[in-house]
């Protein structure tokens, strides 16, 4: 195993601003690069089928712009260019973030009948007020033409995540500049505005969530991602969400690798349900946290009639409603008790907090066979950062690590940090050195437990101050009052140590199999051979492939 460094990397920032990068709300906005000029775009939707308009949205501080949309797949293909488009400075709502920007449409163009399905680069390009180039970056899905298509895969991006993450205009899920103090996180946000930077490209080397370090003893944690972010004008979310860090990796593997693979948004699950019925396998990968009960609909529909599902995908956490005709993403997540109007006048099945929480009565488990809240964090700031990197294998004799010379007790993408850094997991017991799920997991009958790694939803040392904490205890004292209705010490206790599992079950008619982890593109993008040989075991035993 290559030796990891034990120095984090230096980004240039003082101290003070590392600081700021860590837990400070840094943001992209409109005027945000004052004289030197910019360029913003945002399109009226987020996905579109060949023959579709699309209206595209854009604001600039120079008065033409020059677009170029390439397909981002297997390999890039530019399939449209234009020059001189005109173009101008448009005004943007202070609270764009929840309502959307409300710029009117510059430029439309059609989605060619010969597009193939995939995720498409739209680059917008402009001068800057001393003649420098100056960028903005989109991302638009292609979707498939209707029919069924045996031997294909349908990928779903997971852009209720994107929506969730994007940090443009000053608020999200996470944060924001909402509330009577303009400091607290918003339970609405649009489509309707720009992505953050980093969410469509990514330059090569940008950090990762988890660490590429080994942390010296009491060492207080650092987080390079939020560093490089800050220091090179990213979102500061860039590597929690998007096209760029996730989805991509898993669709462009899965075309250099020979396989025919088409794209759809969440919007498609949850208002075009029929689209699965297309496909034999259907794939999830990255960050996949945010989940209408319409999107869990369709793909429990799915498997009961025969379809095959791979999750190679963690973090299943939150419930959503949308609204506007999907111009808008809710979700109260911590304040939904006290905030979200279901719970007064409405059906609290859909309330917008965990999947786990009683009165929804929908744990994740149900869908995907694991759950978020018996998961969590691994990898990073005081949560197993010394943990292990790869999935600790209980069952190499099962299918899926067919060819991979695994042995009972070896760890699975280990070179590539494939274990981190939200994981899914369930309540388990071991039985004869081998895991089973609990009585009280609520797991699927037939569930095979083939891989399990630890993970923590609490960041605790005896070694750090409280200042050097940044997760601490929050999460935890939320599930514990979520499932047990108090955050009492002896409720944390029950629920601070989690896990990360590879699960395989049969329901209905299908199957479905889980790796709990949003990293696991992490060992396509580094070509780890053993990740790549199970991904492969996986999507040919869907495909009906020998």
């Amino acid at each position: 195993m290559t030796k990891l460094p034990s120095d984090f990397p230096d980004f240039g920032l003082t101290p003070e601003e590392r600081r700021f990068a860590e837990r400070g709300h840094f943001y992209e906005c409109a005027g945000m690069d004052g004289a030197f000029g910019e360029i913003w775009c945002y399109s009226d939707r987020v996905s579109y089928r060949p023959g579709e308009k699309v209206r595209l949205q854009v604001s600039s501080t120079a008065p033409r712009f020059t677009i170029d949309i390439m397909r981002d797949g297997g390999t890039e293909t530019k399939v449209f260019q234009k020059s001189g488009i005109a173009t101008r400075w448009q005004d943007t709502p202070d609270q764009c973030s929840v309502d959307g920007c409300g710029w009117e449409t510059t430029f439309e163009f059609e989605i060619g009948d010969d597009w193939p399905s995939s995720g498409y680069r739209v680059t917008l390009t402009a001068e800057s007020r001393d003649g420098r180039p100056i960028h903005c970056h989109h991302i638009l899905i292609v979707l498939p033409k209707a029919g069924r298509k045996p031997g294909r895969i349908l990928q779903v991006a997971a852009t209720g995540t994107w929506l969730a993450y994007n940090t443009w205009g000053g608020s999200n899920h996470y944060d924001g500049i909402t509330g009577p103090n303009r400091n607290q996180y918003s339970p609405v946000v649009s489509t309707q505005r720009p992505c953050g930077r980093g969410f469509a490209v990514l330059p090569p080397g940008a950090p990762r969530v988890p660490l590429e370090m080994m942390m010296p003893p009491k060492t207080v944690p650092r987080y390079p991602h939020k560093e490089w972010a800050y220091a090179r004008g990213h979102s500061k979310k860039y590597a929690s969400a998007g096209w760029a860090t996730y989805d991509s990796h898993f669709f462009r593997f899965a075309e250099r690798a020979g396989y025919d693979v088409d794209l759809a948004s969440q919007h498609e699950l949850h208002f075009s349900p029929e689209i699965l019925l297309d496909y034999d396998c259907v794939v999830f990968a990255g960050h996949d946290e945010y989940w209408t009960w319409e999107m869990r609909d369709a793909v429990d529909a799915f498997v009961d009639q025969g379809g095959r599902v791979a999750r190679f995908a963690g973090n299943f956490m939150w419930q959503t409603r949308l609204e506007d005709e999907g111009r808008q993403q809710v979700c109260y997540k911590y304040r939904a008790r006290a905030e979200d109007p279901v719970y007064k006048s409405g059906d609290v099945t859909r309330a917008t907090n965990s999947w786990e929480a009683p009165e929804i009565g929908r744990p994740g488990v149900q869908t995907f066979g694991l759950n978020a809240t018996d998961g969590s964090y691994v990898g990073w700031s005081g949560c197993a950062p010394r943990g292990v990197r790869g999935f600790p294998i209980y069952q190499p004799d099962h299918w899926a690590f067919a060819g991979t010379g695994l042995f009972y007790g070896d760890l699975l993408g280990t070179e590539s940090h494939i274990f981190g850094y939200e994981v899914d997991g369930l309540d388990y017991e071991i039985r004869n050195g081998l895991p089973y799920p609990s009585p009280k997991s609520g797991a699927p009958d037939g569930l095979e437990i083939l891989a399990v790694g630890m993970a923590t939803l609490v960041e605790e040392s005896a070694d750090l101050a409280p200042e050097d904490v940044l997760i601490s205890d929050g999460d935890g004292r939320f599930v514990a009052e979520l499932l047990f209705g108090e955050a009492s010490s002896a409720n944390i206790e029950k629920i601070k140590r989690g896990s990360g599992m590879i699960v395989n079950f049969k329901r209905g008619e299908g199957e479905v199999f889980h790796a709990g982890t949003c990293e696991w593109v992490a060992g396509l993008l580094r070509h780890d051979a053993m990740v790549e040989r199970v991904t492969r075991n996986v999507l040919n035993h869907y495909l009906g492939r020998r």
